[in-house]
């Protein structure tokens, strides 16, 4: 990227400057101290487990799943959660077939309301994305037609797994409640 030169910059362009690299310093060593909490509390939660774990002669494989920690006074929580990135084979598009199909039986031509709903489900947002949320949420509805019942199958076996993260949480009681309020990490909530 070429960088902007003047002959003489003025007062202001050089105080400018001064408070945009000595801010993005800051951030800079600010996302590196992140990186590192981030790496130690991943690391030392799996040994704490494993720890744990081995009071009990187990031995324990593969990524761990959902996990909350608190402190022994209760003031403190930790939460480590594993949200999956979902996609959907081919098999879905038999699935959008079959309940098409049951949207024109159940409608007959006189209300388009199961129609409506379904096409909103089955609906791309800008990037061409279907909500994964939304299709899912189908399988909710107890209806017994048996195409209905072939679509959930459907869309069941069409899952497919593509990666997953992992997020990092902490929470502080607040006084004597129940109640915990979140430690934000992240700028925007602070």
């Amino acid at each position: 990227m070429p960088r902007r030169t003047r002959l003489r910059a003025c007062p202001i362009d050089q105080a400018r400057n001064s408070l945009v690299i000595e801010l993005a310093e800051l951030a800079k060593t600010v996302s590196e101290q992140l990186t590192r909490a981030k790496a130690k509390t991943f690391g030392d939660v799996a040994a704490f487990v494993d720890l744990s774990a081995e009071e009990y002669k187990v031995k324990l494989g593969g990524k761990k799943g959902n996990l909350t920690l608190h402190s022994f006074d209760g003031r403190y929580k930790l939460q480590i959660a594993t949200a999956e990135s979902i996609t959907f084979d081919e098999r879905l598009q038999a699935a959008k077939e079959l309940l098409d199909q049951c949207a024109a039986d159940w409608s007959d031509g006189t209300r388009e309301e199961v129609k409506i709903v379904l096409q909103n489900t089955f609906q791309t947002d800008r990037e061409g994305n279907l909500s994964v949320g939304k299709i899912l949420g189908l399988r909710r509805w107890a209806i017994t037609d048996a195409r209905w019942q072939a679509a959930m199958r459907a869309i069941s076996e069409s899952i497919q797994v593509i990666g997953s993260k992992q997020y990092i949480r902490f929470y502080e009681r607040v006084g004597m409640t129940d109640r915990y309020v979140p430690i934000p990490l992240d700028m925007v909530a602070v």
